[in-house]
């Protein structure tokens, strides 16, 4: 960008430095005040072309004869592809029967292309690549989660497996014990049948020499010896030991018997570039938005509204029922929360199911079919509000328990896919503090987070790479802080958000431009949002305790 002309600063001139310059020489490419033209045209006047500074580079710069060098070549042959000038035309130097175009027409319809190339590759080309790059950052970002869960499965057929091999091992010990005892008793059995016959022995040895000593005859003649049958020893017990042989197993054994890992694979699929037809169903934006329905829900404080359809409208409040209304405003549904505190945010799920974040419990639930189950449960840091993607994760903004910090995490089920918390250069997105903070998800997967501390509106890409901080225009009739509350996204991947305190609805742009205010539709106290399919807008009331439906877009 020309730092004499830029769209922060009037025309400087190119001479002097200081003054405004009115005029411009498209011969020398300088601009020029007044005063300072005559020194600059002084003394090759005839060389120099000035011009009005709206008219800057408007006269063509022709490029020289190389036969004839002072003329320029205003001329281009067609079949020879070269710049000629006039004298080439004239004279013998060039066959006159080639057919020539004004060098002139070549460079507007050059121009033409040129500003063509510049428009798809601005608004096509160059947003495909980013749209690809925005994936593989959102890739990255996730692998170590994706990783982890690869370790976790088998960390668990490790265990199991220990658990087998433990089990297995009892069941030996188990029979080692029994073969012991088996083993013992049978020892045992042998030894009692061996002293049973050393007691024998030992009587007998008595009367022996009881005889021995004896004179009466009666008593040696009638003795009748036992030692043939003593000299019978009994069979002597053989009992071997019982052996553990292991069983030798090949690492590769090992490996097939823990499980098979598939190794990483890598395949280009070929990309092929389809420019975006332009998008002739925009809605536009109308300039006197209308309310085409007030719901009155009853509650004293109300914080937060979802649509899932006309039938099914549910809001929720500083109570702990939660209430479903159809668009006419009747009751179709209520839900107590399990803690019986009132839930922080309300969101539901691709299966139209009802996500509530309760602070008390520090826990999300999930509500289908009159079940209640807890999905995700926090440790050291305390629920805000919730947003369902189009790719069915949940968003959930969060901080931490000593109220410094706050971030928004991606879950996948009940598993922390994405954590987003610093930008690039390691500072917070967030406030950390408790104050809500909505969010939502826009139509090019950029996530919108209402940050009232903050008083912005901070916006980052799929991969949680900063986009933009939206703090509000300056605007004479908008005299309060900027503190966003609710915020919600339409088809058009426009932002929409409430400005509580300027009681109005600011409408955005994708990148952050300010459209219009939403500001006379009577709105107090504006929180929650959301848009339902046909890109109408619900806003809550807090202290009326009243949803109104409004039409701001064709």
């Amino acid at each position: 960008m020309d730092p004499d002309y830029s769209a922060q600063d009037v025309a400087r001139c190119g001479l002097c430095k200081t003054a405004i310059a009115q005029s411009y020489c498209d011969f020398c490419h300088v601009n020029l005040c007044k005063p300072c033209i005559g020194e600059h045209i002084s003394p090759d006047y005839g060389k120099h072309i000035i011009v009005a500074i709206h008219q800057r580079k408007s006269t063509l710069i022709y490029p020289k004869c190389q036969t004839h060098q002072n003329e320029d070549c205003k001329y281009q042959c067609k079949e020879c592809n070269i710049s000629i000038c006039s004298d080439c035309l004239a004279s013998k130097h060039h066959n006159k029967e080639h057919k020539f175009v004004k060098l002139e027409e070549v460079y507007n319809t050059k121009k033409e292309q040129i500003q063509s190339d510049t428009e798809e590759l601005e608004n096509q080309i160059l947003p495909a690549y980013e749209e690809i790059a925005n994936e593989l950052e959102m890739q990255i970002a996730c692998l170590d989660e994706e990783y982890k869960k690869l370790t976790t499965e088998m960390s668990k057929q490790k265990e199991e497996i220990h658990r087998d091999v433990d089990n297995a091992m009892e069941q030996m010990e188990k029979e080692i014990g029994e073969i012991k005892l088996k083993h013992h008793s049978l020892l045992q059995k042998h030894l009692d049948e061996i002293k049973q016959i050393q007691s024998l022995m030992q009587q007998t040895l008595l009367v022996l020499n009881e005889i021995e000593e004896s004179n009466e005859v009666s008593k040696t003649i009638h003795f009748s010896s036992k030692n043939e049958e003593f000299s019978k020893i009994p069979p002597k017990v053989i009992a071997s030991m019982p052996k553990f042989i292991p069983k030798q197993i090949e690492r590769e054994d090992l490996c097939s018997l823990i499980g098979k890992l598939i190794p990483l694979s890598t395949t280009l699929e070929e990309r092929v570039f389809t420019a975006k037809k332009p998008n002739t169903s925009v809605g536009e934006l109308l300039d006197e938005p209308e309310v085409l329905n007030t719901i009155k829900t009853g509650y004293e404080y109300l914080r937060s509204v979802y649509c899932l359809n006309e039938e099914h409208i549910w809001m929720s409040g500083e109570t702990a029922d939660i209430k479903c209304f159809n668009i006419q405003g009747v009751l179709q549904n209520t839900i107590q929360t399990k803690s019986g505190e009132w839930p922080g945010d309300i969101a539901v799920d691709r299966d139209g199911a009802l996500l509530y974040s309760d602070w008390e419990t520090r826990t999300v639930y999930k509500v289908k079919n009159d079940q209640t189950e807890e999905i995700i449960t926090l440790q050291g840091w305390t629920l805000n509000n919730l947003c369902v993607t189009s790719s069915g994760d949940l968003l959930v903004t969060m901080y931490s328990d000593d109220e410094a910090q706050s971030k928004v995490v991606r879950y996948s089920g009940s598993t922390v896919k994405q954590t987003i918390q610093f930008d690039d250069k390691g500072q917070p997105l967030y406030s950390g503090n408790i104050y809500i903070k909505y969010i939502s998800e826009n139509r090019n997967l950029d996530i919108c987070v209402a940050d009232s501390e903050a008083g912005a509106v901070v916006v980052v890409n799929q991969a949680g790479k900063l986009r933009f901080r939206y703090t509000g225009p300056p605007s004479p009739t908008k005299n309060k802080p900027f503190k966003p509350y609710g915020i919600t996204t339409d088809s058009q991947s426009r932002i929409l958000t409430a400005d509580r305190d300027n009681y109005c609805i600011h409408i955005l742009d994708a990148d952050g431009q300010s459209l219009r205010y939403i500001d006379n539709c009577d709105l107090k106290d504006t929180w929650g949002l959301c848009v339902d399919s046909n890109d109408s807008l619900l806003v809550c009331e807090y202290k009326k305790g009243n949803v109104k439906k409004i039409r701001y877009s064709k």
